[in-house]
């Protein structure tokens, strides 16, 4: 009887699997110290503001027009709700850039006249003007991935800029120059 032995496996060939599963660790490590970024860019800076009209968010108020930003001067367009939580870190940064003269107009999402009323007894209320946007799909058509958001607007109704995410006390100046460049 002559048994043939199997062929010896490369000797490699033995640290294979620790040498994928020590990948596999470094693929997950850097996955953890470096999150991909989830907020979601509008492609629509550059571009004129979509065409919309919206009711007003408040009775005795007025609604919102995309036509209105079309009147040659640059506007702040704020996207918020009353539950937001980070809406409530922007408001005083709202308020000062209102009151630095800044016009402000807000799209209300999926939000009641009562929740509204009470966030903006509260927290103050910059906004020249709040449509109501009760389904979203304004907010969608403008590209925007959540709330808060803000837009600048130039005065002939082409977004400039989008701001993603609370306005911070630090994003003041930033804001203003955008408005500056959007003016020009």
């Amino acid at each position: 009887m002559n048994e043939q032995t199997p062929p010896k496996a490369p000797r490699w060939a033995i640290w294979l699997p620790l040498a994928l599963f020590v990948a596999f660790v470094a693929l997950v490590m850097i996955g953890l110290y470096r999150p991909a970024d989830r907020n979601v860019a509008s492609t629509l800076v550059g571009k004129p503001m979509p065409e919309f009209q919206l009711p007003p968010a408040l009775p005795g108020r007025p609604g919102l027009d995309s036509r209105q930003f079309a009147n040659g001067s640059p506007h702040l367009v704020n996207i918020f709700a009353s539950w937001c939580l980070p809406c409530r870190v922007e408001a005083p940064q709202l308020a000062a850039l209102a009151k630095a003269g800044v016009p402000i107009e807000g799209i209300s999402v999926r939000d009641t006249t009562e929740a509204l009323q009470g966030f903006l007894a509260e927290h103050g209320d910059p906004f020249q003007r709040i449509g109501a946007d009760d389904d979203g799909k304004v907010q969608l058509a403008l590209g925007s991935s959540g709330v808060p958001e803000t837009y600048v607007i130039d005065g002939k109704g082409v977004i400039r800029y989008q701001h993603i995410g609370e306005i911070r006390p630090e994003h003041i100046p930033m804001i203003l120059d955008k408005l500056k460049e959007a003016a020009q």
